[in-house]
């Protein structure tokens, strides 16, 4: 008795127009998902608020070169809107500062929870 190990290729029964699967199956398509390299990194406590920090930060710092660029055009300076919004620079870098600190923290609480507990001291 013989098993069939999946569908004979020849004449008759050959690749149908449109399918992108390879002729040495599809594990060499799948080995080709992704373009680059995929981290296998978690995403850690805090990286979210380190990350739109550095957004609003940046979103300052676009704002700050804004305000600043009039003065040495010798242009007409920009409306109060703008000079609030350069204040964005600072809220980014306490925002990312905070992820930071809330990461730290978080890796801590790991370290401790994997030490062994030492006993008590006389």
């Amino acid at each position: 008795m013989q098993r069939a190990t999946g569908p004979a290729t020849t004449k008759a029964n050959g690749p149908v127009a449109g399918d992108k699967t390879s002729q040495g199956g599809s594990a060499v398509l799948l080995a080709r998902t992704y373009p680059g390299q995929v981290s296998d990194e978690t995403p850690q406590a805090g990286d979210l608020l380190v990350r739109i920090g550095a957004i609003v930060f940046l979103v300052g710092a676009v704002a700050t070169l804004a305000t600043v660029l009039p003065l040495f055009l010798g242009t007409h300076p920009l409306p109060w809107v703008f000079y609030w919004v350069s204040m964005l620079m600072g809220a980014g870098f306490l925002i990312a500062g905070a992820g930071v600190v809330r990461s730290v923290t978080a890796q801590r609480r790991q370290a401790e929870a994997a030490a062994p507990s030492a006993p008590p001291a006389r």
